[in-house]
């Protein structure tokens, strides 16, 4: 590509357009199809706003008043009076589930759930069998994660199914009654077996390998007349496939399935706000559609009905189709669709007229020209592990020897995919290429690719972030004098990995909340998690608790060697952070500073594991933005 194909280039992109809550998120229609609801700022932080399906925002009503922290998840209740959402306090994710009423939405929300300290509410939803109630998953009992019934009208809260064990969770049917259960064992496999629903006995169906889930077993659904038990699993592939399991037989049948393709989970860490691994009727139960990975995500329809709505939804727009809602009868319909320049725009759509408008756009102020084409890229680590990953390039800068980013994401066991990533288009927006790689452990891309991380943090993992480095040095796109790494959480612990294992490497490097050292992490997790890290942190990293296990996490900690740090760092933690403790942070920043090493600390008193709110995230990028260009340039 010649130089004379990058003579304009876009306008400057100020952060705070990157950066700002959006003007319009996570719309939702109502179970009567009457009316939406969705999150728009207010107060400074987002708020939910409901309006009727055929009115704008101008007629809108803001229904919540949270002036401290912005709300993300929310919910419809069957009763068209309230409306639920979930809080928790300055990022310290003790959950609490809120009623709003909507005849009185000026009134103070009610808090549905109150708690002690360190105690949260894990998921809410509705309850078909049981109405004007919500089904609520939280831990009353510090270790146990039981279900209650509330009554979302008195806030009467009823013990619906108790936990019988740490690792003994139920599944529920149409009815609300047990159906299935799974059982995690002390070596990580997770068995799965069918409830007598008179007796109440237990009959074994299926017992799945513990390290090739890291993040368990996902979805886990029943069917809606009770028959069977939907999953995700291997099934004779190297690739997660969607399959439903007979309760009576123990018989598995494929349900869903793609050639060299892997069933995308990331949709069930955030219900309702990431796009769903399985797409649902609201009312029936049943499946619609699945979500695969690939280069751009790959929906697989699976319902005949649902088919014809899909095709209508498929020419809104030239994305993929990311979060869907619609009324109890299926005609009613509000789609948003996962693109790289033009994110979450929603979609009316009625079916019974077929048609449909366009509600807004997230980002009004964004002209999808100015922004840059994320593009699906792949190659081998050395070791010949196919590895994925995404590329954004500068818009109007010819792509030859630019300061490169490597954007590393967290989890580890998650995936980055092709969408719009704000971070990789304001870099690129100052010049920058921005590189993510789906290096192994990530989900997505097969069981052999996740699994060939046990043991290999600090190792082949960072190789194959080293890897992706050469490949786009070697391609062109990278000045090798000009690489900086950055990332959060896994990602803040891989930058850290970088400038202490391999301090000559990077330029720069950010590291946000991230682990400094994998024995003291593991040890300060919330209590009630451990009993599910057997299949990814003691599978993948070790015990803490055994001497010699503890001793080969300390090798692999950036805390053991940050005597080699010379790179300039920029580090970024929340004061409430449950995951990372801030101490992680404290210690390294204290060390540089000791060496005379560049070095900036931000602390957000009110931000937990990661920046929400908007004056914290921009005051943030504008120290990231600074670090790069003085470090690599533009």
């Amino acid at each position: 590509m010649s130089s004379a194909d990058h003579e304009t280039r876009p306008r400057r992109i100020e952060i705070e357009e990157l950066f700002a809550d959006p003007s319009f998120a996570n719309p939702k229609i109502s179970p009567d199809g009457s009316r939406m609801a969705y999150l728009a700022p207010e107060h400074g932080r987002r708020n939910v706003w409901v309006r009727g399906i055929d009115q704008d925002h101008d007629q809108a009503r803001c229904v919540t008043h949270d002036d401290r922290r912005g709300i993300t998840t929310y919910l419809w209740s069957d009763d068209p009076r309230w409306l639920l959402y979930l809080q928790d306090t300055d990022g310290n994710e003790d959950w609490h589930l809120y009623r709003v009423d909507l005849d009185d939405p000026d009134a103070p929300a009610v808090d549905l759930t109150p708690l002690p300290e360190g105690s949260r509410v894990f998921g809410a939803e509705e309850l078909p069998s049981h109405p004007g109630h919500v089904l609520v998953t939280m831990n009353r009992r510090p270790m146990a994660l039981d279900l209650f019934r509330v009554e979302v009208a008195t806030g009467e809260i009823t013990l619906h199914h108790e936990q019988a064990g740490p690792t003994e969770n139920v599944l529920l049917d149409h009815d609300g009654r047990p159906a299935f259960a799974s059982h995690l064992e002390e070596d990580g496999t997770l068995e799965f077996s069918a409830i007598d629903p008179d007796t109440g006995d237990h009959k074994s169906l299926i017992r799945l390998g513990g390290a090739e889930y890291p993040l368990g077993v996902h979805p886990q659904l029943v069917t809606p007349d009770g028959s069977g038990l939907v999953i995700g699993t291997y099934h004779e592939s190297d690739h997660l496939r969607l399959v439903r399991i007979d309760r009576e037989t123990g018989e598995t049948t494929v349900l869903a399935a793609l050639e060299d393709q892997s069933l995308d989970i990331m949709g069930t860490m955030v219900p309702g706000v990431l796009p769903p691994t399985v797409y649902t009727h609201r009312r029936t139960g049943e499946i619609l559609a699945a979500r695969f990975v690939g280069p751009r995500p790959h929906i697989e329809v699976l319902d005949d009905d649902f088919a014809e709505v899909y095709a209508k939804l498929s020419t809104l727009s030239d994305g993929v189709l990311g979060t869907l809602s619609s009324d109890d009868t299926g005609r009613h319909w509000i789609a948003t669709f996962v693109h790289d320049r033009d994110p979450a725009v929603a979609w009316y759509y009625d079916h019974e007229t077929g048609q449909s408008r366009r509600l807004f756009r997230p980002y009004p102020h964004l002209d999808p020209a100015d922004l840059a084409p994320m593009e699906a890229v792949e190659f081998p680590a050395r070791d010949g592990l196919p590895l994925h990953g995404l590329l954004t390039l500068p818009v109007g800068v010819a792509p030859e020897r630019l300061p490169l980013v490597l954007l590393v994401h967290g989890g580890p066991w998650t995936h980055d995919t092709w969408g719009y990533n704000p971070q990789a288009q304001l870099l690129a927006n100052r010049g920058h290429a921005v590189l993510q790689v789906n290096f192994r452990g990530s989900t997505g891309y097969g069981r052999r690719h996740t699994t060939a991380a046990i043991g290999q943090f600090a190792g082949a993992m960072h190789d194959d972030l080293l890897d992706a480095v050469d490949w786009a040095v070697d391609q062109g796109y990278a000045d090798p004098d000009r690489i900086g790494i950055m990332g959060g959480s896994y990602g803040g612990y891989a930058a850290l990995v970088g400038v202490t294992f391999t301090p000559d490497r990077f330029a720069a490097a950010v590291d946000i909340v991230g682990i400094a050292d994998l024995a003291s992490f593991m040890r300060n997790l919330p209590p009630f998690s451990r009993p599910y890290l057997m299949t990814s942190w003691y599978a993948y990293v070790g015990d803490p608790d055994i001497p010699e296990q503890e001793v080969d996490m300390l090798e692999r900690s950036p805390i053991s060697r940050v005597d080699k740090i010379t790179t300039p760092l920029l580090v970024a933690h929340g004061a409430n952070d449950v995951r990372v403790m801030q101490g992680e942070s404290d210690k390294i920043v204290a060390s540089l500073e000791e060496r005379g090493v560049p070095v900036e600390y931000l602390l957000a008193e009110d931000e937990g594991h990661g920046f929400a709110n908007p004056e914290n995230e921009i005051r943030l990028q504008e120290a990231i933005l600074r670090h790069f260009e003085e470090h690599l340039g533009e």
